[in-house]
């Protein structure tokens, strides 16, 4: 039995799916497949059943799962501490990002990072805040980039910088020359809204209920520019961090500061 099939076995387990696996993992999928069947050979039980669409774990998958994700993690403790013999000079660093985040704040970052450490490997995943934060959570992303607040009392987080929503409009709304709204005022509207695994996508829905109404979401997108050109067609209207409105504000749209209540 070698780490990577159960690093393989436990991927599988948490993405629920083998095609899922292999690309977080960036395999083929008859190679984590092989893996997986070489362990359950190796063990003498199936580990994996298929139910419906998703992958289940088996019971002898349940009774590996604690004993795969111990070894793993002191693998990576390993891993950590001779990096921290090698002076921070060598090895893997795993970074979760947003989309609309990652795009806009860390490019220069990164550049920055690599310059300075160039014998890291620096790996970049684009999932939701939700998903974040339980793959930093689980020791699957050294660090992660997530829309406050977290939730896991097992992770160290600090706040980097604030910045409050404002609300996109078509240019033809008929509160497009308002330089402030109210949420209370869109309860009306029809929303566009990142996707469930987003952590914005909780806030906003949180504020709404604050407020007394729940929105009428007609689109969910993990792409800030596909949400902004969805507004231009006038399908709805978006709530959506500042420094994202100015650096994909589209002739058709048009924001305005969110009041009352503010959302950092």
């Amino acid at each position: 039995m070698e780490i990577h099939h159960l690093q393989y076995f436990i991927a599988v387990v948490q993405e629920k799916s083998f095609t899922r696996a292999a690309a977080r993992l960036s395999v083929t999928q008859p190679t984590i497949s092989k893996m997986v069947k070489d362990l359950e050979e190796e063990i003498g039980f199936p580990l994996l059943l298929r139910s419906g669409k998703e992958i289940m774990p088996t019971d002898a998958g349940h009774t590996l799962i604690p004993y795969a994700k111990a070894i793993l993690q002191s693998m990576q403790a390993i891993d950590v501490a001779f990096a921290d013999l090698r002076g921070g000079q060598q090895g893997v660093l795993r970074i979760g990002l947003p989309p609309m985040i990652g795009a806009n704040f860390f490019p220069d970052v990164i550049q920055a990072f690599h310059d300075q450490y160039p014998g890291i490997d620096l790996q970049i995943f684009e999932y939701g805040g939700k998903r974040i934060e339980e793959e930093v959570e689980q020791g699957n992303l050294h660090v992660g980039v997530v829309a406050a607040p977290v939730h896991s009392k097992n992770i160290t987080d600090f706040l980097f910088m604030k910045d409050e929503l404002q609300v996109l409009l078509p240019v033809a709304h008929r509160l497009a020359n308002r330089k402030a709204i109210s949420l209370q005022e869109l309860k009306e509207e029809r929303w566009i809204l990142f996707q469930e695994d987003f952590s914005l996508h909780e806030v906003i829905l949180a504020a709404c209920q604050e407020v007394g109404f729940m929105p009428n979401v007609v689109c969910r997108s993990a792409q800030g520019d596909f949400i902004v050109s969805l507004v231009a067609t006038k399908l709805g209207i978006a709530l959506l961090p500042r420094t994202i409105c100015k650096s994909l504000m589209q002739q058709n749209v048009c924001a305005a500061d969110l009041m009352d209540p503010i959302i950092p």
